[in-house]
């Protein structure tokens, strides 16, 4: 990501947008908030191709294997790099363009009714290897920290202490933190690894045979994209002349915030996670 000059309006995490058109400027005042802006697109992806790549990977690396989880999160790492409106929210009535590409999701620590969850925050470091492996040894290092373990991974300890604080006190202390997130001073030490202060939110569904078109986005934080892996299936795929073949494929549901960009702009995004 490159740095660019400083503006009086620029965020700690992102820089200040400016020289919209006039449209642009008027949606954060004129159509409400990011969950009443919401598009949905929807897409089913042919995995041939990376599931054939998936197993020549494997092949290298037996012992933490390679999943399609990673793959797709990779895939859509570099697409928000290379179509950067994609990094961008709104917040205080301003645009703004994320310093850095995050990528959030969340992991059972065990696949189980009281299993409780952990919340990741995977950072894409342009300059770094590709995607791909900074994926997969993100994940090879976070997993193990909470599986089967009990101890508190990121927001966990500032979650506890809220939820223990009585209700007005915490309806106060959360129209403070709203307040503060307007005027783009929220408190670093829980904007960090809070994953709705994310370039996209990753529900990986699939992992637990589910499936799901859509997840809304949220009002809290500055998130303004999210995605839905659903289950692996045989889906059919036909041909010119009438026949077809069964191929494996996966589902994605993506939410926009559509104030960020226009219809074309996110079509073309999708075509491009579709190549990639």
């Amino acid at each position: 990501m490159q740095e660019r000059k400083r503006n009086w309006h620029d965020r700690r995490d992102a820089w200040y947008v400016s020289g919209l058109d006039p449209m642009h400027l008027i949606t954060p005042y004129m159509f409400g908030s990011r969950t009443a802006n919401e598009a949905v697109l929807g897409e089913v992806m042919d995995l041939t191709a990376v599931n054939e790549y998936l197993a020549r990977k494997n092949a290298e690396n037996p012992e933490f294997k390679y999943t399609c989880f990673h793959f797709i999160t990779a895939a859509l790492g570099k697409a928000i790099l290379l179509r950067p409106k994609m990094n961008w929210y709104i917040s205080g009535g301003h645009f703004y363009e994320r310093k850095q590409i995050q990528l959030s999701f969340v992991v059972k620590r065990q696949f189980a009714d009281n299993g409780g969850e952990a919340l990741a925050k995977f950072v894409l470091d342009p300059e770094g290897p590709a995607p791909l492996e900074q994926v997969h040894d993100f994940v090879h290092r976070f997993v193990p920290k909470v599986r089967g373990k009990s101890g508190a991974v990121g927001i966990d300890d500032a979650m506890k202490v809220f939820s223990r604080l009585p209700r007005p006190v915490f309806r106060l202390a959360s129209w403070v933190l709203r307040r503060l997130e307007y005027y783009g001073i929220y408190p670093e030490f829980l904007a960090k690894d809070d994953p709705c202060y994310s370039s996209c939110f990753i529900s990986n569904l699939g992992s637990i045979k589910m499936n799901a078109d859509y997840h809304h986005l949220y009002d809290w934080g500055t998130i303004s994209f999210f995605v839905v892996i659903g289950e692996k299936k045989l889906r059919p795929f036909w041909n010119e002349d009438g026949s077809h073949e069964l191929r494996d494929t996966v589902k994605l549901g993506l939410t926009v915030d559509e104030r960020i960009a226009d219809g074309y702009y996110f079509a073309k995004t999708l075509r491009l996670v579709r190549h990639l």
